[in-house]
């Protein structure tokens, strides 16, 4: 499966780094690119472990909000 959320804050290259960890650590998680430019993340993930709505909450839990 995957995901592309678009993002607010992402500002610097210390807040791409904080959203590739905070994503990471889910279980099912393949893989994970984000763009400052386009404020968005495109997360690839085995839905069988886990939902979009577990990765959204793992990106506000990290300080960042989902529009």
């Amino acid at each position: 499966m995957k995901s592309i959320l678009k993002l607010s804050k992402i500002k610097s290259v210390d807040d791409v780094a904080v959203l590739r960890e905070a994503v990471s650590h889910n279980e099912g998680v393949i893989a994970c690119q984000v763009s400052a430019l386009k404020n968005e993340i495109s997360i690839v993930y085995d839905d069988y472990f886990l939902k979009e709505e577990d990765l959204i909450q793992s990106i506000e839990e990290a300080g960042f909000t989902v529009i």
